[in-house]
């Protein structure tokens, strides 16, 4: 399966942001290819998928950081979103 994964991290001026920035980015190396400063691609099959998630989602701090995943090329498209950073719906309703 093809992941697109996206991370931000809070506060990486802090000796624990920075810490965790290290982690994620080397997880990501692990299994991807850097694209953008925090964007990698990764062509995973299915249990190199959960290995790499269940670690960035080990690693991360849910109110401070954001994880995101893109599951591309298949029929099934989809968002995932972890994190502080809220999410839109794009195919709910808008209010305006």
């Amino acid at each position: 399966m093809f992941i697109l994964v996206s991370y931000d991290i809070g506060e990486t001026q802090d000796k624990a942001g920075a810490k965790r920035l290290r982690k994620v980015a080397q997880a990501c190396e692990n299994y991807g290819q850097r694209v953008q400063y925090s964007v990698f691609e990764c062509n995973v099959s299915d249990v190199e998928w959960t290995k790499l998630k269940l670690a960035l989602l080990k690693t991360y701090d849910s109110n401070k950081d954001s994880l995101r995943f893109y599951h591309l090329g298949s029929s099934q498209a989809r968002i995932e979103h972890y994190g502080a950073k809220p999410s839109t719906d794009f195919e709910g309703a808008l209010i305006v």
